[in-house]
């Protein structure tokens, strides 16, 4: 199993920036896909990006615009730019490895890293 590890969430103003990080404890393929998603209480899990081995990636249209989604394999470690960030941001973010083309998750879930904007 891959264990991932989330990091980088802080407390930024509206239209600030964030760069959180996942590393892999063991990247098992560079064909893996893998993907964030945010959790906002009260409210379910959701997909926001996600990246193929190949490097496609798509986007929650909430998202669109704002948010990078990228790997360094060297590193196993996967990335999340977030620009211009909304009130609306705010969540818990967790990465996991995704069924590529969907935001169906298999394998472990991290703790997460809070994402405030205030």
């Amino acid at each position: 199993d891959v264990q991932l590890v989330e990091s980088g969430g802080g407390s930024v103003p509206p239209g600030g920036s964030l760069r959180l990080s996942c590393a892999a404890a063991a990247y098992s393929s560079k064909s893996n896909c893998m993907g964030w998603f945010r959790q906002a209480p009260g409210k379910e899990r959701e997909g926001v990006a996600a990246i193929g081995g190949d490097g496609t990636t798509y986007y929650a249209d909430s998202v669109k615009g704002r948010f990078t989604i990228s790997k360094d394999y060297a590193n196993n470690t996967l990335y999340l730019q977030m620009n211009s960030l909304k009130p609306e941001d705010t969540a818990m973010y967790y990465c996991a490895l995704v069924t590529c083309g969907t935001w169906r998750t298999f394998g472990s879930w991290g703790q997460g890293t809070q994402v405030t904007v205030s």
